[in-house]
């Protein structure tokens, strides 16, 4: 009767919005997978902390810092005076 007319289906898709239908679910999509996404970092970032202290980690011994570890270390007793220059030797004192 009316030419091919097959009901309410004019072409617009299963939801029948057209294609502003189709870009607000691919806008839906895109801020679920960010909000994923983000999601992941803050996790990662927090439990990533320096043991709850709030400070960050001393930084590392420097050569000074050995020798007068060495030293220390020499007079508590805890290494022999040929340990002792066995360090110095190989820190290159």
């Amino acid at each position: 009767m009316m030419g091919g007319y097959r009901g309410l289906d004019w072409g617009y898709g299963m939801m029948g919005g057209g294609a502003w239908s189709g870009l607000l679910m691919l806008l839906f999509g895109v801020l679920v997978v960010a909000g994923i996404v983000l999601l992941v970092i803050w996790a990662v970032r927090a439990s990533a902390g320096h043991g709850g202290t709030g400070s960050p980690p001393p930084p590392p011994a420097g050569h000074d810092d050995a020798i007068a570890i060495a030293r220390r270390r020499l007079a508590a007793g805890e290494i022999t005076p040929e340990q002792y220059e066995e360090i110095v030797a190989a820190l290159g004192r």
